[in-house]
């Protein structure tokens, strides 16, 4: 939901959570208040001391971060939606680098900025709560009294308008969690950012792939083609004059086809193997541990044959495939376990084995590649591979929600 859907209803629930919002709302305005102006100011002061000045004020905004998670947390509490969307500029350095990424991230400030101005606007919205609490528990027994004697009488609309200036103090408070706690063009903008460097991961991942099979091709079956096609015209001109010494090179012509043939198969499953198009992952993946030369277990709880969407199944067959392919080069392992589980929308993807350890993610090696292609579905790639303990390759992948 967005600010743009109906508020909450009056009706004696909503009264309860309003009442749940409001009444703690003064003691927490005052400690966020407290600490942002103090933490602000100090801050300022300090930024001449080397660079305690600046940690300072990360600490502070950081800390209005926290105040800001509370505050949606508690208004989307109050009208049973979710606050948001709200985005922070995601942590990528370290040191003062990483002190300098939150001073510059607007929302931050915008934290900050709720945490300065929700004092005084809590003062007036906490006075008039108390008041009407006061109202409301002061003439509960006049209103049941009229009610019982004359049907209302003259009180017979005042708990309806109490109750709407209740949801209308409440409503002023929420109204400024969503207007300074929210981002919605900033996410959007970070949302399409994302989406362009997966769209370049993506590209970049294919022109690699394309780059090792031309690689593979060069090195294996076009080199068996060459020394193939050069056995046969020696035979074609050795079959007039001695067809028995032609005999050997024929033999030998027909091994470079069927070696040729399966090294074209190996290069194949690198692109579409047709299992995983006929058949889909179970059946795919059951084929490729099978081949792996390292003792594999596969543990995967999609049924055989049942389908996902393309492109979540050539990414999981090629994370589970490039990942057996490095524990066969690399790993040094005598066990690897592949497991393959839907939890929700999302598909989990992991190879571990008890190897040296060592892998990671720079570029250059066959993970990067695989870290690129996985971007282009919003997919995700960790590798824990401390040195001599092994390393477990895990992979996310979005799935479509289930139709109900």
């Amino acid at each position: 939901m967005s600010d743009d859907a109906p508020r909450p209803r009056v009706t004696w629930r909503q009264i309860g959570r309003d009442l749940g919002y409001l009444l703690p709302g003064l003691p927490i305005a005052i400690a966020s208040f407290t600490l942002a102006i103090v933490g602000f100011f100090l801050g300022i002061g300090l930024v001449v001391l080397a660079f305690v000045g600046l940690i300072i004020l990360m600490a502070t905004l950081l800390t209005a971060r926290g105040f800001a998670r509370v505050e949606r947390a508690r208004v989307g509490a109050m009208e049973r939606r979710e606050v948001g969307p709200v985005y922070h500029q995601p942590a990528t350095e370290r040191g003062l680098s990483r002190v300098l990424e939150v001073l510059r991230d607007r929302q931050s400030w915008r934290d900050w900025l709720y945490c300065v101005l929700i004092l005084p606007v809590r003062v007036f919205t906490w006075s008039v709560t108390m008041v009407w609490l006061g109202l409301s528990i002061g003439l509960s027994p006049l209103i049941a009294l009229s009610w019982v004697i004359a049907g209302g009488g003259g009180f017979r609309g005042l708990p309806l308008a109490l109750a709407h200036i209740l949801r209308g103090v409440a409503v002023l408070e929420s109204s400024l969690v969503w207007g300074l706690l929210t981002n919605e063009t900033a996410a959007l903008r970070a949302r399409t950012e994302q989406l362009s460097r997966s769209r370049q991961s993506v590209v970049a991942a294919e022109a690699e792939m394309l780059r090792r099979v031309e690689r593979d091709i060069h090195d294996g079956p076009q080199q068996r083609l060459v020394r193939l096609t050069m056995d046969l015209e020696s035979a074609q001109r050795r079959f007039d004059d001695d067809p028995q010494a032609a005999r050997p090179l024929v033999e030998e012509a027909v091994q470079q086809t069927k070696e040729a043939l399966a090294e074209l198969r190996a290069v194949s499953r690198g692109i579409a193997p047709p299992i995983l198009t006929d058949r889909g992952l179970p059946a795919a993946l059951a084929a490729a541990t099978a081949r792996c030369p390292v003792p594999t277990t596969l543990d995967i709880d999609l049924l055989d044959g049942e389908r996902l969407p393309p492109a979540v199944e050539n990414a999981a067959y090629f994370v589970v495939t490039e990942s057996l392919t490095n524990v066969a080069k690399h790993a040094d392992a005598s066990a690897c376990a592949v497991s393959v589980l839907r939890v929700g929308d999302a598909l989990h993807v992991q190879v571990a084995d008890d190897g040296r350890g060592g892998a990671h993610l720079g570029k250059g090696h066959g993970l990067s590649g695989l870290a690129d292609r996985l971007a282009g579905i919003d997919g995700h790639l960790d590798v824990a591979s401390p040195p001599g303990a092994g390393t477990t390759v895990s992979a996310g992948l979005p799935l479509p929600p289930a139709d109900d």
